[in-house]
């Protein structure tokens, strides 16, 4: 073993499993270990790096921003958080924002804010119906909200108060709705599920019902936001609005933030209701904001639906060469890879050892969510690792 993975068995958890190499330098779509050697990264930070990675936009911000207040605390605000709730409000459909440090908070705080509102609104109601191969999140809570059983397996009794539901049907929501029932939450599409994409109607259907019931639709847009998708936001794609949507991972472009939003008329959190000490700080507003702003200028969604377009064009082109390829779906640059067997692990050691990172999201799929920046020419070279992988790999 090299040092670091002496210090890593001795120091850390062995809660995660990592990949084989020592990543320590970034630039755009690539990586380089402690060895120098390159990979086209097709993971960008768990679909953080919108920008790729050390942008000069990010560390310009973060750099101005360090120079006069990097911290204040919640007791009072500050311009950066300011500027950057305004921004995000003129962008959406939402509008009130609170600022957390990540995707898992996000979720938090927005579930915390329709119980709230169940309480004020709908005579106590607290549950949260959420759908099976979901992801929110590593929390206590945001365990028993994700649908996915070998995450919950070994953390039960699970917080009471949410129930899972079979994705894409809405009939499955309406018998799960009852008295009790304060908010629906769901991802437009899966991401840590294997990219599940809706229904035609599925959304749309559910927000009728929503309204039908008077309860409260929840859009976690940690994975989907701020371009992933080929849009701002997912919700953009199905045709709908929520009345409180969470985003992360793009927002800050590698740096922790995270928010949630919500619609005036479920906005009913009072001073205490909730908090956060590192939230809405200066130092991550000010570098979110001039990651959307750069977003917003060069069309970051607009960029990624085409390469999206493209990168599934080859991808489908491989699946016609190599029978174990079952399905290509996704949407934008959230693209997922299904085989017939259960080989994404050798996938994805395969691919790291041509130069190229890549996420086995399931055991028979793998997961594309590289830098929204990602050029045709880098797609190109990683369709022909993926090429090359596919036709070396034993089935």
């Amino acid at each position: 073993m090299s040092n670091w993975q002496e210090m890593e068995k001795k120091y850390l958890f062995t809660n995660t499993v990592r990949w084989p190499i020592l990543p320590v330098n970034g630039k755009g779509s690539y990586l380089w270990d402690e060895n120098g050697k390159k990979y086209l990264d097709l993971v960008g930070g768990w679909a953080v790096c919108c920008l790729g990675h050390s942008h000069p936009v990010i560390t310009k911000a973060l750099t101005l921003q360090s120079k006069t207040l990097g911290m204040c605390g919640p007791q009072s605000c500050n311009m950066p958080q300011l500027q950057l709730a305004e921004l995000l409000v003129k962008i959406s459909c939402l509008n009130r924002v609170f600022f957390s440090n990540s995707g898992a908070e996000a979720n938090e705080g927005a579930v915390k804010l329709a119980r709230r509102y169940g309480a004020l609104k709908l005579n106590g109601a607290y549950e949260v119906i959420t759908a099976y191969n979901s992801f929110h999140g590593r929390t206590l809570a945001m365990t028993a909200a994700t649908g996915q059983a070998h995450y919950q397996e070994a953390y039960k009794p699970l917080d009471v108060g949410f129930k899972n539901v079979t994705f894409n049907d809405i009939e499955a929501i309406k018998k799960a709705t009852t008295k009790d029932t304060c908010a629906v939450m769901l991802e437009p599409v899966q991401g840590e599920g294997g990219v599940n994409i809706p229904g035609e109607g599925y959304l749309k259907a559910v927000r009728q019902w929503c309204d039908e019931k008077g309860i409260l639709l929840i859009l976690d847009e940690v994975q989907t936001g701020i371009g992933r998708t080929g849009t701002m936001f997912g919700y953009q794609q199905f045709g709908i609005e929520p009345d409180i949507m969470t985003l992360a991972k793009c927002m800050g472009g590698g740096i922790p933030i995270g928010a949630f939003l919500a619609k005036e008329h479920c906005a009913v959190f009072q001073p205490g209701d909730h908090g956060s000490t590192y939230g809405g700080n200066p130092l991550m507003c000010a570098t979110s904001m001039a990651v959307l702003e750069y977003v917003i200028e060069h069309d970051i969604p607009g960029k990624s639906q085409k390469a999206g377009a493209y990168f599934m064009e080859g991808l489908n082109k491989l699946k016609s060469k190599y029978s174990f390829i079952t399905e290509v779906r996704g949407r934008g640059l959230l693209i997922a890879v299904e085989f017939n067997k259960d080989m994404s692990g050798a996938i994805k050691l395969a691919c790291i050892e041509n130069g190229m990172t890549i996420n086995d999201v399931k055991s028979n799929a793998v997961r594309i969510m590289p830098p929204l920046t990602i050029s045709n020419k880098e797609i190109d070279e990683a369709l022909a690792i993926l090429d090359k992988v596919f036709g070396e790999v034993k089935v």
